[in-house]
């Protein structure tokens, strides 16, 4: 049975960090790519980021590009969201998601992921 656990959501005053994480299981981790999702009270699920397996590439949404880097540990099948400068727009549930592929292309499409963990608490404080 695939699980995604995400941990590390919490309070945090604006220009504060977090380190977000996502423990999975249940599959072979190093064979697919990996996508962070986020939802705001009121508005519809959003991409963040993605991961690929093979070459770890990423791309990530324009409005966390330089503040949120997102990386892998495939020996800990485990994927990271590492998020700076937040803002309170940047309040939301974060979810992490399986890719039905091994390569992250774009940011978003949902479609293209088959599981889902049961997300984690972002508030940024202003």
């Amino acid at each position: 049975e695939v699980q995604l656990v995400e941990s590390g959501g919490g309070l945090v005053q604006a220009g504060g960090s977090l380190r977000l994480s996502c423990a999975a299981s249940g599959f072979s981790f190093d064979d697919y790519a990996m996508g962070w999702f986020r939802q705001a009270p009121g508005k519809e699920r959003q991409g963040v980021a993605c991961i690929g397996s093979i070459d770890g590439s990423t791309y990530y949404a324009d409005f966390v590009k330089g503040r949120f880097t997102i990386f892998r540990d495939d020996a800990k099948d485990t994927v990271y969201l590492q998020m700076t400068a937040l803002e309170s727009e940047d309040t939301a549930i974060y979810y992490c998601a399986k890719s039905m592929t091994y390569g992250c292309y774009y940011v978003g499409g949902e479609h293209e992921y088959d599981h889902w963990g049961q997300g984690t608490q972002v508030t940024v404080s202003s």
